[in-house]
This record gives C-alpha cells, structure tokens and sequence, in this order.
C-alpha cells in the first residue's frame, strides 16, 4: 500500500499522544501513591504500616479475583464486537462483565470475613482482614470501569477519578487526622482507603454516564454471554490472578513467614521498584484495544508498529529510573523512614527483573488481545507460581533478599519465555527488536479469536 509508511505515522502519533496523557495520569497517580504510603510510614508504627501492607496486598489480589478476568476480557471483546459492527454483543460483554465483578465480589468479601472470623479464634491481629474486605468489592469495580473505559476510547475518565481523585484524597484525609492528633492504625487506614474509592467511584460513574460511556452493568445478558466466552474468562481470570500474586504474594509470604514489619519494608521496595515499568504500564493502558483492533482486522503491520513503540518507549524510561535506583536507591526508601533503608538490595533485585518486563515490551497484553490467554496462563503461570512455592522455602532461609532473587529470576524467565512464543506463534515481536520487522510484515485477513 502506497499509503503504509504514512499510516503508520498517524497510527503511532495516536497511540503516543493517548499514552502520554495515561502516562501524564500515571505519573501523578505514581507521586500521590508514593505520597500517601510516606505519610502512612511515618504516622503510624512499624508494625502497624506492616498490616496496612499486608491488608492492602491482600485485598488487591482478592479485588482482582473479584472482577473474574473481565478487565482483561472487556478491552479483548469490546474492540473486537465493534469491529465486526456487533455493538449489541459489545454491549452485552460490557454489561455482563459488571454483574459477574459485582456476584464474584460479593462472594470474596464474605468469605474473607469469615476467614477473618476463623483466624481470631486462634488469637492474634485480624482487624486488618476485615478491612481489607470492605476494599476488595471497590477495588474490583475500580479496575472493571478502568478497562471498560479505556475499551471504548477514554483516558481521562477511566483513569483520572481512580488514579487522580481517590489518590489526593486519601493522604490530604491521613495528615488531616495526624494533625488533629488521630493518627491511623493498619486497618482504619484500610477502611478509610475503601470509604474514599467508593466516592471516587460514585464520581466517576456520574462522569462516564454524562459523557454517555456505558458503563452500567447489567444481568439479562449474563446467561448467553458466560456461555459464550465462559471459558476464555476462565482463562483471563487464572492469567491475571498469576499477574496480581506475583505482584503481592511476596509481602504476604513475609508477613505470614517473617514479621509485620519486614512485609512494610517489602513492600515499600516493591512499589518502588514498580515504579520503573510506569511508562510501560502506561502505554499499554492505552494500546491494549488497540492491539486487539489492528490484531483482529489482519492489520498485523500497525499490530506490530505499536508494540515496538511500547517497548522501546517503555525500556528507555525504566532504563534511566534503574540508574536513578543504583544511586539513590537508600535515600529514596529513607523517605520511608530509617528503617526502610534495608529494602535497597530488595529495590535492585526488584528492578533487575522489572528490566526484562520492560526490555520484551507488550508481550503479556499482546497474548491476552489476540486469542491465547490459556498458552499465556501455561507459560507464564506455570514459571511465575513455581518461583511462588520457590519462594515458601527461601524465605524462611534467606528472608526479604530470598524472596526478591526468585521473584527477578521468575519474571525474566517467564517474560522472555512469553515473548518468544508471541513471535513464533502470533507473529508479533513484543521485544526491543520488534521494530526492526515493522517494514517487512504483511497483513493478514481479517479473523476472529479463539474462544
């Protein structure tokens, strides 16, 4: 096509100016987050940040089971519906999605009461546990509308009441009530946390439905739906309960295995360490529908332009924030307070691993958007929960350091192991590398994904 190179300068001026506005959201989301887990760190006591970090870890791996893989499924079957001019189906998956997030949120928070109800009979803190439930139903909600959202275009009003609203809320509410000389324990910060992100988003249900987003979920179309992707929710939901545990299954094995006040200073390194893939989370944010898009029109040529652009975009931010760690790494968690400082080994095994997801680009998002989540959760989840078990045994040997060498070693592996097949398989090169082929590629049909 004589019109290709042109094209695909349009297509990726698109796809960096939305994620640069994602990135903008993000990177304020990044600053509040950090903000608000300073000022918490310094308020309340070692120990009592310990069961904060704990409860929160807790809640966001529930939350994610919460929303049923439909995060992931919604920005696959939106773009994909519309594109075949089926905007009754899009419909029915955006719909369908909210009533199982909101029947499968319910369930684990009951079952996480009565799981703290059974753990006080043995003694000990469980007032965390609790709290942590009243976050997991918000929490789900909050990551379901985001993707719904961002399914259907929008940036700002996906991401800004969540990341941008809920964020300044929260730690402006904490230093409130230190200055009035009411400093928060573990679980009043939990549950004031799930007060505040259920505000935000009330606000951000008023705004999508102002701007005429669909948003509102819904039970008639339940039935036919589970019926016809069913299965691939399954699949979408194992896949992304392996991302969120291996996201935080850490500090729950410290808290469980070492004490309340290790998991503070886990956590505190592994959200700062996150802060290396913000670009690379940003992007594909935003390019996720639109790899589902190109992907399902035969439009592997623009399928492609866009992962290379994520990853080399991505790399080179995470790049220079690694070098920034190397340096500054124990004044960064000294803001976390002295104690912190002991997390800085932590940071850079963290980072390492962190390294290879940005240097093999897009390649989880792009086997999502494509049709195999079930080889994604064979690959990834079989290397990813193998470091977990890996991890019960070194932790209670090596502690915090252990459990921060297997994590790194498990990513790098299942990210290059993922990345590789994407190219042998979908033809599509997610790494560094990938912009390279960009020229070369045919597109193809137009198809339809593997239930």
């Amino acid at each position: 096509m004589s019109d290709a190179p042109s094209d695909l300068r349009a297509l990726l001026r698109t796809g960096l100016s939305r994620s640069l506005a994602s990135l903008l959201i993000k990177v304020a989301t990044a600053g509040l987050t950090y903000l608000m887990y300073v000022v918490l760190s310094r308020t309340m006591g070692a120990a009592e940040y310990g069961y904060f970090a704990f409860g929160l870890s807790l809640a966001t791996m529930l939350a994610i089971g919460a929303s049923m893989g439909q995060q992931t499924a919604i920005l696959r079957y939106w773009p994909e519906e519309e594109v075949a001019n089926r905007h009754d189906k899009a419909l029915s998956a955006l719909r369908s999605g909210g009533a199982l997030t909101l029947i499968a949120g319910l369930v684990l928070t009951a079952l996480t009461i009565a799981g703290a109800a059974a753990a006080g009979l043995f003694g000990g803190a469980t007032w965390h546990l609790y709290a942590a439930a009243a976050l997991i139903l918000p929490m789900a909600f909050a990551e379901y509308w985001s993707s719904a959202l961002r399914a259907q275009g929008s940036v700002w009003t996906a991401l800004a009441p969540r990341d941008v609203l809920w964020r300044v809320l929260t730690p402006l509410a904490i230093v409130l009530l230190f200055a009035l000389n009411a400093p928060l324990s573990g679980w009043q910060a939990l549950l004031l946390t799930a007060v505040l992100l259920a505000v935000a988003l009330a606000l951000q249900y008023a705004l999508a439905r102002l701007r005429r987003y669909e948003i509102a979920l819904g039970f008639s179309t339940l039935r036919p739906y589970w019926r016809e992707h069913g299965t691939a929710s399954r699949w979408f939901l194992i896949g992304t309960v392996i991302d969120s545990a291996a996201l935080n299954m850490d500090t729950i094995f410290i808290g469980l295995l070492v004490t309340a006040e290790a998991a503070g200073i886990y956590f505190n390194a592994f959200r700062t360490a996150g802060l290396l893939t913000l670009f690379m989370f940003a992007i594909t944010l935003v390019v996720a529908p639109m790899v589902s898009r190109h992907y399902h029109a035969g439009e592997i040529k623009q399928a492609q332009a866009i992962t290379a652009l994520c990853a080399w975009a991505g790399f080179a931010f995470s790049l220079v924030v690694f070098l920034g760690y190397l340096i500054f790494g124990n004044q960064i968690l000294a803001l976390f307070g002295d104690h912190s400082t002991a997390g800085y080994w932590v940071l850079i095994l963290l980072s390492v691993g962190l390294l290879f997801d940005a240097a093999t680009g897009p390649s989880r998002i792009v086997m999502m958007m494509t049709g195999h989540e079930r080889d994604y959760v064979r690959i990834w989840g079989a290397i990813m929960l193998a470091g977990l078990l890996l991890e019960l045994m070194v932790i209670p040997v090596f502690g915090l350091i252990g459990a921060a060498a297997v994590n790194a070693l498990s990513r790098a592996v299942a990210q290059l192991a993922i990345a590789r097949w994407n190219r042998r398989h979908i033809g599509i090169d997610t790494t560094l590398l990938g912009a390279f082929r960009v020229r070369g590629l045919p597109d193809a049909p137009a198809r339809m994904a593997p239930l």
